[in-house]
């Protein structure tokens, strides 16, 4: 009877993490979930011990002893893209913690996404709590715009939408700049959700109690009174948010290769983060940010195809960690995900 491996993937977030554990006919044997394992947010010490914890708890739900090794662990991690920082997860987890895997695979967020929908590259735009937009052909070659960080970018985030909110209303107050509508039930909101009752109040969250996923949060009120409140200032702040993300594409759009943009069903997007599930206020903005910005922007994306995934992306993480460990898992990468928006 031939042995039985198990691999383990993980999807980790600025907010929160998720760990499958797969057979290689690609069925899942368990699923877990935890905190963020972003290793700039963390320190790389607390990123180690919070991986070996999700798999400890993935181990256990599946009925794997924690003595007993995955052939392979892939990570697909927020603030996983430099290869120093790759080289210190692996190093780290294999001297600290010497019966998590065998092997390791070590990638940005994006990578996962991406390998769970398809086997053969593609473009995925992540617009949770931070943004990011990553492109990899069908040779390899990989391009990106954004994944700076809420410091330097996150164009298109839940972060910048409630930056932008918040940002409008100070700068009306101060009469600095003449906001596009009125921002009395944006503040109102703002006053609300931060429990603040004096205009420098706001700043203990923005500086000394800062917490990005926290501040991150106020997005979620402001769809609300996008989509169902209908707000004016509310409905620009998406349409901005849309554009930057229509922005990301364009901004890889020259090096994405013609066989992905000639599909069927042309471009395939593969949408990630829950900023996505208010697309019908993001919808015009974005559609406007991924036109060609000048008659020298030669590359035109008039047929393209939105879609979200149905499976974690840690899915994807799992498959690249075993191909690295010279495996291939059996992925129906067909039932990963479904289309919400085609042109």
């Amino acid at each position: 009877m031939a042995e039985q491996y198990f691999y383990g993937g993980i999807e980790g977030g600025a907010t929160h993490s998720t760990i499958v554990i797969l057979k290689q006919n690609g069925s899942v044997v368990a699923t877990a979930e935890g905190p963020s394992t972003n290793p700039w947010l963390l320190g790389v010490d607390k990123c180690l011990t919070t991986i070996a914890a999700l798999v400890n708890d993935a181990k256990k739900q599946a009925n794997i002893s924690e003595d007993t090794k995955l052939k392979s662990l892939g990570m697909s991690l927020s603030g996983g893209e430099q290869k120093e920082i790759q080289m210190k997860i692996i190093s780290g987890m294999q001297d600290k913690f010497p019966n998590i895997s065998e092997n390791y695979q070590v990638c940005t967020d994006t990578y996962g996404a991406i390998e769970t929908a398809s086997a053969t590259g593609g473009l995925v735009l992540i617009a949770g709590t931070g943004s990011n937009c990553q492109l990899i052909n069908p040779d390899g070659e990989v391009f990106g715009c954004g994944g700076w960080g809420h410091m330097l970018g996150d164009g298109g985030s839940a972060f910048q939408v409630s930056m932008l909110a918040v940002r409008t209303v100070i700068e009306a107050d101060d009469n600095y700049r003449t906001p596009p509508h009125d921002i009395t039930y944006v503040k109102k909101l703002m006053q609300e959700f931060y429990n603040i009752n004096s205009r420098f109040a706001i700043l203990s969250h923005a500086y000394t109690g800062f917490d990005k996923s926290k501040f991150s949060g106020f997005c979620k009120v402001l769809a609300e009174g996008a989509i169902k409140e209908k707000d004016p200032l509310c409905c620009w702040i998406f349409h901005e948010t849309g554009k930057n993300l229509g922005n990301h594409i364009r901004g890889v759009s020259s090096k994405i290769d013609k066989m992905l943009l000639n599909k069927t069903c042309g471009l395939q997007v593969i949408c990630v983060g829950n900023v996505w599930k208010s697309w019908e206020v993001l919808k015009d903005g974005f559609l406007e940010g991924i036109k060609p910005r000048s008659s020298e922007d030669d590359v035109e994306i008039n047929k393209f195809q939105l879609i979200k995934l149905k499976e974690t992306a840690a899915v994807g993480a799992a498959s690249l960690g075993a191909r690295k460990a010279g495996h291939t898992l059996t992925l129906d990468y067909e039932a990963n995900y479904e289309v919400f928006f085609c042109k």
